[in-house]
């Protein structure tokens, strides 16, 4: 699915590398605060939003490069998050109820310049925490495949490619009505 590769030495300024570093965490702020509409802003309207897991494989069928198939969790379009977004505020997405408390963790950020001129591929370590009612919890890790490009927006920035591998190979998550 993905096209962004990583294998290119970082070529982006230290001033860069920070300004799209505060549009990362502003964007995880605005989930973690349901601001949802305020976070689809930030989305561009071509975006590719996936997610997967891990996909368990035998030592010997790897050193062979044999894959089994990816199971993708989602894999939505710019129309698709707006309609997650307007069920969330409808209140009657039950499994929302009461509403999650959620914490979105970025971390080892690597920033590449790619060879669209204002676009960039970043890949980082992805943390989401998420708690409902009294003892429901969820820990979702792993990695995190980003498209971004500058924009004339309040933000700057826009996502138009996001993937998410999970380290889980099994979710254990009542529900995934939340956004990653």
């Amino acid at each position: 699915m993905t096209d962004i590769t990583f294998n290119r030495p970082q070529t982006v300024s230290f001033e860069l590398h920070h300004e799209i570093e505060q549009f990362l965490y502003h964007e995880a702020e605005l989930l973690d605060d349901w601001h949802f509409r305020d976070w689809l802003e930030l989305m561009s309207p071509d975006v590719h939003y996936a997610m997967r897991t891990t996909v368990n494989a035998q030592t010997r069928d790897r050193r062979r490069s044999i894959q089994p198939p990816t199971t993708w969790i989602f894999n939505d379009t710019y129309a698709q998050l707006e309609r997650r977004i307007a069920r969330l505020e409808t209140g009657m997405a039950w499994a929302e109820e009461p509403p999650s408390r959620t914490r979105h963790l970025a971390t080892n950020v690597v920033v590449m310049a790619t060879d669209q001129a204002g676009e960039f591929d970043i890949r980082l370590n992805y943390l989401l925490y998420r708690s409902q009612k009294e003892r429901d919890e969820a820990i979702y890790v792993g990695k995190r495949l980003d498209r971004i490009r500058r924009t004339d927006t309040p933000a700057g920035w826009q996502v138009c490619r996001r993937e998410i591998t999970l380290d889980q190979a099994t979710l254990n998550s009542h529900n995934l009505s939340i956004l990653f």
